[in-house]
């Protein structure tokens, strides 16, 4: 049996800093009337999408149906969510932590790994130290909580920032590993899923620290290289690099919009269709790739699933082409008299342009179409995203994506500064109003 290794309290110092319910921290800290009341977010969606405590200490969770939140919790004030504010104090976030250490992973939009390692001499402080000021600081000037864990690698790390939520900090040296592993499920760490983990299970390994106790080479016989990674990781033994460059490669891309009332109509639904269509291959161009492969998903009001998967002849990012292309296939999944809610597209197997001369003048009329998609994305960029949008998609242009309650939109859409349009707006997150 092997033991977890010890080189040092940190041989490496990895931070991994989670917002404590950030979107819906982003409304109380920009509003605060919201301060200490239950709020959630994700009215548009008809479902939970984020929780203060205040709501999760009332029994809300995640991807709660709002009729049953209104039963479960009368007083919660359910608001849109509004990802621009979000992405804006989520750019704060990487921001403050970058004042600390260069060397960060933007894992997601609330959450982040940073390597300190190195720094504790140019601070004249200890990693925990550095750790605390850190999240004095995020409090401070975005005015909510934040949760961090601290150890010499990505997984203890992440363990870590999950162990004292909220506003807690919590460092696991090497030293140390062994009190947070042994009552700790198997299931829990960053990287181990369901399957993973029953088959661990099957093998007699209940805790993680049945786990790291377990020879490096019965690891290699049964499981793949990243549960291998995951083993040495919770042995303290850094193995995962942070990705501290932008992402380049993007192995695909997904839009996918709910609409309601939920729909029956074919050319509503497929207008719905055509307008995520859009959204994607001007994603694609502007990551300067094309898709050799397309999927669509319908769904139903029911929740059930119809897609398919098309094989293109050449890849490409023009919206016009998959439009046309994708018709016969949206007419063999939609069903007659069936209610619609939602519509998908996805670009896979997506890769860089690779515009070759031929005998008949294609290469020529391909680069025609580039050019003009150009000009499209740069108005496109000046004015809205869907500001020129084809015939085809024109429906869903013509009502907002959803009616009712659940078509009110953010706040700070309502209220535009001087020289502001609905589509542009100048970078400032906080804004508050009166409630409803």
């Amino acid at each position: 049996m092997s033991a977890p290794i010890a080189l040092g309290k940190f041989p490496r110092a990895i931070l991994h800093i989670d917002g404590d319910a950030f979107f819906a921290s982003c409304e109380q800290a920009r509003n605060p009337e919201l301060r200490g009341k239950p709020v959630i977010t994700g009215k548009e969606r008809g479902i939970a999408a984020s929780m203060s405590y205040e709501a999760k200490a009332k029994g809300v969770t995640r991807a709660m149906r709002l009729s049953e939140i209104k039963k479960l919790c009368p007083e919660a004030i359910i608001l849109p969510s509004d990802y621009e504010t979000y992405s804006l104090l989520s750019k704060r976030f990487f921001d403050i932590v970058r004042r600390y250490t260069p060397d960060v992973e933007e894992y997601g939009i609330d959450e982040c790994f940073a390597d300190l390692t190195g720094w504790q001499r140019p601070f004249h402080m200890s990693y925990t130290k550095i750790a605390e000021k850190l999240q004095d600081d995020l409090t401070k000037e975005l005015g909510f909580t934040f949760s961090i864990g601290l150890a010499s690698t990505k997984v203890l790390a992440k363990l870590g920032s999950k162990w004292n939520k909220p506003n807690g900090l919590t460092a696991i040296p090497n030293r140390k590993i062994h009190l947070y592993l042994e009552n700790l499920p198997i299931g829990k760490p960053w990287g181990i899923g369901p399957q993973t983990s029953s088959l661990l299970q099957k093998y007699g390994v209940h805790t993680c620290l049945d786990f790291v106790r377990r020879d490096k080479e019965w690891v290699q016989k049964y499981f793949p290289k990243p549960i291998q990674e995951i083993w040495s990781e919770l042995r303290g033994e850094s193995v995962m690099p942070l990705q501290i460059e932008p992402r380049a490669d993007h192995y695909s891309i997904q839009k996918m919009k709910t609409f309601t009332p939920p729909s029956n109509d074919p050319r509503f639904v497929f207008a719905q269709l055509c307008k995520n269509i859009e959204s994607a291959c001007m994603k694609a161009r502007g990551y300067k790739l094309e898709a050799k492969k397309v999927y669509i998903l319908l769904r139903t009001q029911n929740y059930e699933h119809h897609s398919t998967e098309v094989k293109l002849s050449r890849p490409t990012n023009f919206a016009h082409e998959l439009i046309d292309l994708l018709k016969p296939e949206f007419d063999n999944l939609f069903k007659k008299g069936v209610l619609y809610r939602a519509t998908m597209i996805g670009l896979i197997e997506l890769q860089e342009p690779n515009l070759q001369p031929d005998l008949f003048g294609s290469s020529l009329k391909i680069d025609g179409f580039r050019r003009l998609y150009e000009k499209i994305d740069e108005v496109r960029a000046k004015y809205g995203k869907h500001t020129i949008h084809f015939g085809a998609s024109f429906l869903a242009h013509q009502f907002t994506q959803h009616s009712g309650e659940r078509g009110r939109v953010p706040e700070r859409k309502n209220h535009l500064f001087k020289g502001e349009t609905s589509r542009k707006r100048v970078g400032i997150p906080t804004f508050s109003t009166e409630l409803d």
